[in-house]
């Protein structure tokens, strides 16, 4: 279900450290996203279970999965609130998992390389998931570039759609204005590859009243 908040919504993705849940039950973004597809932020199964035990529990969880065998997926259940299939997942792996898990499925798409364009976000809005998600294509890379992409590949959406890639205080206005359900933050609020809970709180700050500018709320 979606919820009835207004506004824009603030997902800070990729933590794995203790400090850093500690950090965002200070700053209450809506969401947080645990990285279980390899790479610098990927995290273990046991470390997301001990994240979420100490997370606000107001705060939802993002799993992030690529091409993962979806009984993994179904294990992590408990730990998460939604699940972003961040890699070549089609419509009938979507909707397995969403059946199984009954949790709110997020399907990542990378724009910028060949095919990727507005035609193929408006395609994807017929696949069975909730949420999509915007992100950079990099070849060789599922996501994490840390790259924004050109925001005028966005059509006028009727599917709720999170925004990422390279998403900063100096970008956030001008991402906000297009309408996304979420922004989704990583590399914009670390300092040498890991979170930084002055950088979350000044994002997170200047989100807040952009919200009030937008929104009036």
């Amino acid at each position: 279900m979606k919820e009835e908040k207004k506004g824009c919504r603030l997902k800070f993705c990729g933590l794995s450290r203790f400090c850093e849940i500690l950090a965002v039950n200070r700053i209450r973004p809506d969401y947080v996203g645990f990285v279980f597809a390899p790479g610098r932020r990927q995290i273990t199964a046991d470390r997301a279970r001990q994240l979420k035990a100490m997370l606000d529990p107001s705060i939802q969880t993002v799993g992030v999965f690529v091409n993962e065998d979806p009984e993994t997926i179904l294990a992590l259940t408990p730990v998460l609130d939604l699940i972003q299939l961040h890699g070549d997942e089609d419509e009938d792996y979507i909707r397995y998992v969403k059946q199984q898990t009954g949790r709110p499925v997020i399907k990542a798409l990378r724009l910028g390389g060949e095919g990727s364009g507005t035609e193929a976000v408006l395609k994807a809005q017929e696949l069975p998931c909730d949420y999509l998600l915007l992100d950079t294509f990099s070849k060789g890379q599922y996501g994490g570039s840390g790259r924004s992409f050109d925001w005028s590949l966005i059509p006028a959406l009727s599917k709720p759609w999170f925004l990422a890639g390279g998403i900063c205080l100096e970008n956030m206005r001008q991402g906000m204005a297009l309408g996304p359900w979420c922004l989704d933050v990583s590399s914009g609020v670390e300092t040498e590859g890991l979170k930084d809970e002055e950088k979350m709180r000044a994002f997170a700050e200047a989100f807040r009243q952009e919200n009030k500018n937008i929104f009036h709320i």
